[in-house]
């Protein structure tokens, strides 16, 4: 993942070293949800992973982003930042009882108009962001976290992995208060998770143990399974990501160049709520694909 380790855990040595309290919570959330994270598979059993390992990749990610930033960010965002990667998924998997409890809370707009009420994989799919709030909201308590307003902001930062309009001062205030004093910056912790999300793609994504293509069924998921695999290697550069692909399938490369022009998009769109609307940066400015040497295969 590039030449950064030098990041590895920062985030979490900080919480504990700031608020061990807080480090405990998160701990406690953690263990608590390394089953519940697989309850996606119920649902999506082809899906690529959205388990705990996921959330470990986000958060690594999430790490080397913020890099040399971390002392400006204080205990209760991490706090805030660390949980809300393990929450951001748990929408995927939700039971049929939560489904229609949370669907009463949840705008959908005109999605109806086009979409089956029937399918609810679909719609969980398509606002899974939404229904991993809800969740959040309800098991609070079960997951300890401290306050309501701590839950609100995990929420909103959960939420903001996808296309939510980090932009929104209301949904997305640059200084949201807790009841310590401390202050929480929702858009660039949301445009943390959002970025790390979408730059997972490497073949680490997919554990060789959990996952056979050659099993699967579902022709898309067999497409971005086959996409995944062949990313290689992503390097976190300073100024770019670099993702190294195996280029023997000229079908599934010329997918993964329109998958780049796609996380292009959300790194200009997370780069334009950070630069300006918070006092952070996000120094990467593009993402570029580059094609291994096929005498790596022979």
């Amino acid at each position: 993942m590039g030449n950064n380790d030098r990041f590895d855990f920062e985030m979490e040595r900080r919480l504990y070293l700031l608020n061990p309290e807080l480090h405990m919570r998160f701990r406690s959330a953690v263990f608590a949800l390394q089953h519940i994270l697989t309850n996606y598979k119920l649902i999506f059993p082809e899906y690529t992973d959205h388990s705990s390992l996921h959330s470990l990749t986000v958060i690594d990610f999430c790490n080397r982003l913020i890099g040399d930033q971390l002392d400006r960010i204080n205990a209760d965002e991490l706090y805030v930042l660390l949980t809300a990667c393990y929450f951001h998924d748990t929408g995927m998997g939700i039971t049929m009882k939560d489904f229609e409890l949370f669907s009463r809370e949840i705008d959908f707009g005109n999605y109806f108009e086009t979409h089956s009420r029937d399918n609810y994989p679909a719609t969980i799919r398509d606002f899974h962001h939404e229904f991993s709030g809800q969740f959040i909201r309800k098991y609070a308590k079960m997951f300890d976290i401290p306050t309501e307003a701590h839950c609100q902001a995990i929420v909103q930062v959960a939420r903001g992995h996808r296309k939510t309009d980090l932009m929104d001062e209301k949904e997305y205030p640059i200084k949201f208060r807790v009841p310590n004093g401390n202050t929480i910056c929702l858009p660039y912790l949301s445009a943390m998770i959002r970025l790390s999300d979408e730059i997972d793609v490497a073949a680490s994504r997919n554990p060789i143990l959990l996952y056979d293509i050659e099993s699967l069924t579902d022709e898309t998921q067999i497409i971005e399974n086959k996409k995944v695999r062949a990313v290689r290697r992503l390097e976190v550069r300073e100024d770019s990501f670099i993702l190294y692909v195996d280029p023997s399938d000229r079908d599934i490369l010329r997918r993964l160049y329109e998958m780049v022009v796609k996380m292009q998009k959300t790194l200009d769109t997370c780069r334009a709520a950070v630069l300006g609307r918070t006092p952070h940066v996000i120094t990467q400015q593009r993402i570029e694909l580059v094609e291994l040497s096929q005498k790596i295969y022979d």
